[in-house]
Order: structure tokens, then sequence, then C-alpha cells
């Protein structure tokens, strides 16, 4: 009886079964669901292929250089360069499809200087243009603000999609960014002289996934970049329309408003000094992560800065060399094969105590793997991939560093490369070193002198320190020893 009654329903003879308006609305759904299940298909096999060209760039010159010895290493550095930073603009990209539509995007407000900005933006992508043989022109009306409000990234990420876009699809002629300003409202028109757009494109473009047929499809890409770029010019509260005709180039127009400061910034500090060493005594770190090629990495940035490097590839040997070495600082991946860096560095907190800095490294995000009920031991995170520079202001931060940079001022004590001492030490020759500061105030050498001896006789590891100080105290460089003194007892704090 039920089973009849299905039927009926599911051929809508009963007065309760759907109507062909219901039946014709989950076709649609269906047919729906194909099409995005299809696009998605297409995006993943786009996707792989996009993931796998700069992958055998990096991994076939990877292989050249170890056969040829670093011969024409620039050259192939360069192509590892580009290739890796090919497949972060892709994951960056994939990160921000999720964040829009996740609602978690947040905008910045700046000031930049606009000319200068809209000038960078085409010296970037004008390499580009004359591979291909096509000029890369940027008309702006004389009126233009010198400082606009903005958000730099955003802005910038709209119309590097915008213009690598029309460079791509043009193989003859020009593009053109076509900037208007007026009544706070800025007009970005990127014209091109290529294939063109078909009208029945128009509007698919615009969504994520999507490749148009025809020619256009066959052009390198995974459909992300003008998906991106409509939701970013939506979100900072602009419009973004297409006109265009197959065989007849386009024409991309952006509006947004930007509004002006009321008086001009100030002027940022210049850029610091590439970073060369470190104030104070030598720092000891131990490096854990079960790739060596990362251990490698790190342990070239930080040695030539003045570090004791010491690296471990899983958890048990981090431990005992930890435990052996007595280190400053511990930077440890949080998955090491099978076993978890939080749980790693859980034992090295209840081992070392406190004075432990733990950083913890990983590529999947700060909660990537379960962190110990009662929380992470470690004092802070850093993102795989990460720039140089962000893993060092961490470690200066974690360690209380100051930085020797290149063009800075000249420093003679203390340098990078002050002897090592353990804490326990270090705590007993802080006395010492608050003592010969005041005698360097006053300038009683003799009694400078029976505090060294007495930082030498604490233990042989004081000797290198001692040997140091004598050398500054002959060259009577009183400041210097002052400073030194400073420095190792800052450090015993």
């Amino acid at each position: 009886m039920m089973a009849g009654r299905l039927t009926n329903w599911l051929k809508g003879d009963g007065t309760t079964g759907p109507t062909d308006d219901a039946f014709a609305q989950l076709r649609a759904a269906k047919e729906a669901a194909e099409a995005a299940n299809e696009a998605k298909t297409r995006f993943l096999a786009s996707v792989s292929h996009e993931i796998r060209s700069p992958l055998n760039a990096i991994y076939g010159y990877a292989q050249l250089l170890e056969r040829n010895d670093g011969k024409d290493a620039r050259n192939a550095a360069l192509v590892i360069r580009r290739s890796a930073e090919h497949l972060s603009h892709l994951v960056e990209g994939l990160l921000d499809i999720a964040q829009v539509e996740g609602g978690a995007l947040k905008l910045s407000r700046e000031a930049i200087r606009f000319p200068e900005f809209l000038a960078q933006l085409i010296a970037m992508l004008d390499l580009q243009a004359q591979a291909k043989g096509i000029a890369l022109v940027l008309d702006h009306s004389p009126g233009l603000p010198e400082f606009v409000h903005a958000d730099p990234k955003r802005l910038r990420q709209v119309l590097i999609n915008l213009l690598t876009n029309a460079i791509k699809f043009t193989d003859h002629g020009s593009v053109t960014l076509k900037v208007e300003y007026r009544n706070q409202l800025a007009t970005f028109t990127v014209i091109d002289t290529g294939i063109g757009i078909a009208a029945e494109d128009a509007e698919r473009i615009f969504a994520p996934f999507e490749r148009v047929a025809g020619p256009a499809g066959e052009r390198p890409g995974v459909g992300l970049g003008l998906a991106i770029t409509q939701a970013l010019v939506h979100i900072m509260g602009g419009e973004i329309r297409v006109e265009s005709a197959p065989g007849e180039g386009s024409r991309f127009i952006v509006r947004l408003m930007l509004s002006q400061p009321l008086s001009p910034p100030t002027d940022p500090a210049p850029e610091p000094g590439a970073v060369t060493g470190y104030l104070g005594r030598e720092r000891w770190v131990v490096l854990i992560d079960d790739d060596t090629a990362h251990l490698a990495m790190v342990r070239d940035l930080l040695e030539p800065l003045g570090f004791r490097v010491h690296t471990a590839n899983d958890g048990e040997t981090g431990l005992a060399l930890a435990a052996q070495v007595q280190p400053d600082l511990v930077l440890c991946d949080v998955m090491l094969g099978r076993e978890s860096g939080w749980d790693i560095a859980a034992k090295l907190r209840r081992r070392h105590g406190a004075a432990l800095r733990i950083v913890m490294l990983s590529g999947e995000g700060p909660h990537s793997a379960a962190s110990p009920a009662d929380g992470p031991a470690n004092d802070t995170f850093v993102m795989k991939p990460f720039e140089f520079t962000v893993l060092l202001d961490v470690i200066a931060a974690q360690l209380g560093l100051e930085w020797l940079r290149a063009g800075g001022p000249a420093r003679d004590l203390p340098e990078a490369g002050v002897p090592h001492l353990s804490p326990a030490i270090a705590s007993r020759a802080a006395a010492h070193c608050a003592e010969i500061e005041r005698l360097v105030r006053i300038g009683h050498v003799r009694a400078i002198e029976t505090e060294i001896d007495a930082i030498a006789a604490l233990a042989p590891e004081a000797g290198p320190l001692a040997e140091r100080m004598r050398r500054v105290l002959d060259s009577f460089d009183l400041k210097a020893l002052a400073d030194l003194a400073k420095a190792v007892a800052a450090d015993a704090r």
C-alpha cells in the first residue's frame, strides 16, 4: 500500500503528489548540482596542472644545480623563486576565495601615494608585456591627487589581476591602464587589444572555477583571478563591469571611492638594513624538524648571524640534544612524522622550565594538530612558508635581542658571538658585571681587573668571556667594556 502511494506521489498522480513546477525545480536543482560538480572537477584538474608546472621547474632546476656543481646558479635560483612565488599566489588565491565566502576578509585603510603606486604597478608588469611584444601603457589625468586612502594590498591585487589577464589574452597591440579621478571617485579602465569575450561568457568569467570555451579557455590559469577581483571590488564598495566582443579586445571598468587625506601623511622611516648579527652573548638554538631541507635552510639563515645552531630530525633526538646543550631557543615543527610537535614542546617545557623559549613552526596553522588539553607549551607560532624577516622578528622578541644591521652605526662591543654562559653561571657573573659597570663610571681599572678575574674563576666556561673583557680593558675602551658587562647582566635576568 505504501509503495503504491509512493509511486503515485513520484508520478504526481495523486492530490498529495508534487506539481509539475516542483518537478521542474527538482530537475533544475539536480542540473545545477551536476554543473557545479563538473565545474569543480575541471577546477581541480586545472589546479593540478597549475601546481605541477612550477613544481616541475623547481624539481628540474634543483637537479641541474646538483649535477652542474652550481653552474649558472643565479638563473636557476631566479626560476625556482618565480615558481615558488607562483605556487604561493595560487594558495593565496584559494585562501582569498575561502575568506570572501566566509566573510572573514578584512580591509585596511592607508594613505598611499597614488601616482607612485600606479607607476610601480606598471613597472612591475612591464617585463611581462615586453616578453609578449606588446606595449603596457599608463594613461592618467594630470589632476590625480598625490595621496588617497585605500587598502594598498587589495587594490594592487585587483589591478594586477586585471592587467595580467589583459596581457595573457593579448597577442598584438597594447594593454592600457587608464585612471580618472573626480569627486573622490576613482575609475580604473583596463583596455586591451586582445581576443575579446563573447557576450554569453561575459557573466561566467566572474564565477569561481569557470573557464570559457574557445581560444580563451586554452590559455593557462585556474579561473580564480576575476572571481577574486569581483569579490574584492564589491567588498571595497565599488563596482566592476566588462565591455567586450570577440576579436575586438576588452575593457574592464572598476569604480571605487578613494577619499583624500585631510593632510599629507609624513614620510615613513627608511627601511632598516639587512640583519648581520646581534648584540650580547652567543645564543644557542635547537631546530627540530623531519624535513632536512627545512633544517638546512633555517640553519643557513641563523648561523651567519652568530647563533650556535643544533639540528634534530625527530622529537626524541631533539629532546636529548636540548638536554645536552641547554639552548636559549627551540624551533619545533608541529608535525614530526608520527610524533606530535606539541607533545615534544610540552616535554621541553617540563624539563627546562619557563626560561627556554619555544617557537612552533607549521604550514597548517596554529591549531593544525591537537595541542595538549592544558594548553600549548610554546611561546609563539610561525606559519610556513615564512619571510626570513618575520622569523627574525619573532626570534628577537623571544630572546630580547637587538640586531646589528648593515649600514648601521659602528658598534665595537658588545658584539655578536659573546661566549655562551649557562643560566647558572650567567646569574653569578651578573653581579660581577654590575660591579664592573659601576667601576667603569669611576675609572677604577685595578678593581675592574679583580672583577674580571672573579668571573674567570666561576667556571671554565666563563673563561672566554673574561678573556674578551681583558682584551677590551687592555685597549682602554671602557665604554665598550661597560656595554659588554651590561649585556651579560641583561641576559641573566
